[in-house]
Parts: structure tokens; C-alpha cells; sequence
């Protein structure tokens, strides 16, 4: 199969991740994540006892801190200056304060060109990528040969989200409640931002994921992919 560039939108709890994952080790590609960049930044923003609103402070910062993402699917991990910060940007405090930090144009400047550049490097090499974000389709990889827009209802993202913080299987009402609303907050800022703001593109095939499972989702995309590649 010819190597292309997945790129793959969506909002929060909508599977991006574990679904961009599956299909990047089942077409044996590489795989970016590219929002993991943008809690890195502001997880080095937190560290320094910046305030994330501080856009000036916010972009010195940011112009001197190394990020690294690795592309494995298997093990995708991120580095801020050489230290591995693969949990720590996972912290609530992280996610809190990450609509802040990446609706700076300047840092996303920064990062969108890293990003272009792991593409890029991909292709060069003969893999093919899967990268997800939130602005991959409109703003980061336009060209992308495949674009989706994963989406799902409110309340299944919420219990995905709750699921996934509790570690578990299991996710009470009040937790699942508390994420609806935390992700309801996200999904407004991100969507409203003046820098990239999350939104379908319009030649992007929307999945709804609400009622498939995560093998169903996979096959989908990668057919479409196989598609894409011919």
C-alpha cells in the first residue's frame, strides 16, 4: 500500500487517539499525536510558574523549549527538553490549562511546523502517517490524502473520558456529569479560538463513533485509506 498522510479530527472523547493508534499499527505506519505536543508545552509552561494567559511569557517559553513526540504506536511517547513527560501531561491541572496555552497563534506556529516536518519526514522514508489533532485537516496537513472528522454524541464521549481517567471500566454518573460539563468547556474554547479553531473541514469523512466499537471504527478508516492510496 503507497505511503499517505492520515489526518484525523475530532473532539474530545471522540476515539481519536486509540483509533489512530489502531490503524497506524495495523498499516504497520507511524503515528502522531498531536495534541500530546500542546499539553507538553503546557506542561513546561506550568513548571515554570507561568500563568498560561500570560502570552508573552507563554511564547519566550515556548521558543526555547524542545519538544519531541515519538511516532511509534506502540509506544508513543513525549519529551520536554529530554525528559519524558508522557504521565505528567495527563494531570488535570495539564488539561485545564491546555485551551489556553494552544490558542496562542505563536505557539502553534511553532508546533504546526514540527508537525508538518514529522510528516513530511514519514512520507520521505516510504511510511505513511496517521496524525490526529484538531486542526490537522484545515490548518496543519490541508493535502492530506485522507481526512476524517471523528465524532459522538455528548454523553458517550463523557463516559469514555470518565472511563479513561478513572482507570477503569467503570465511571460513576457524578464523574461521567463532571466530564460532560469539563468537556463541553473544551469543546467551546477550542471551537472558538481565533488560532485553529477546531472545526470539520469540508472535504472530511465524518465517523460517528457513538454506536461502533473501536475494531469497527479501524477498519473503516483503513478502508478508506486503501482507498485513498490508489
Amino acid at each position: 500500500m503507497k505511503a499517505i498522510i492520515i489526518a484525523v479530527d475530532g473532539p474530545a472523547g471522540s476515539g481519536k487517539s486509540s483509533v489512530c493508534k489502531g490503524c497506524a499499527k495495523k498499516l504497520g505506519w507511524r503515528y502522531l499525536d498531536t495534541g500530546a505536543m500542546y499539553r507538553a508545552m503546557t506542561w513546561a509552561v506550568l513548571e515554570a510558574g507561568i500563568a498560561p494567559e500570560n502570552s508573552a511569557a507563554v511564547i519566550a517559553l515556548a521558543k526555547k523549549t524542545i519538544i519531541r513526540s515519538g511516532t511509534n504506536p506502540d509506544n508513543p511517547t513525549i519529551e520536554v527538553d529530554g525528559m519524558d513527560v508522557s504521565s505528567a501531561i495527563r494531570q488535570p491541572r495539564v488539561t485545564n490549562a491546555v485551551s489556553a496555552v494552544s490558542a496562542i497563534s505563536q505557539v502553534r506556529e511553532l508546533l504546526v511546523q514540527q508537525q508538518r516536518d514529522e510528516a513530511r519526514q514519514a512520507l520521505q522514508s516510504g511510511t505513511g502517517i496517521v496524525v490526529e489533532g484538531r486542526d490537522i485537516t484545515t490548518v496543519v496537513l490541508p493535502n492530506a490524502q485522507l481526512k476524517v472528522f471523528l465524532t459522538a454524541s455528548a454523553e458517550v464521549r463523557a463516559l469514555r473520558r470518565a472511563k479513561e481517567e478513572a482507570g477503569t471500566q467503570i465511571a460513576s454518573q457524578e464523574a461521567v456529569s463532571e466530564t460532560q460539563l469539563a468537556l463541553q468547556r473544551r469543546d467551546h474554547l477550542d471551537s472558538t479560538r481565533q488560532a485553529s479553531p477546531l472545526k470539520q473541514s469540508l472535504d472530511a469523512a465524518e465517523i460517528d463513533t457513538s454506536d461502533l466499537t473501536l475494531a469497527e471504527v479501524i477498519d473503516e478508516v483503513v478502508k478508506r485509506a486503501q482507498a485513498a492510496a490508489q
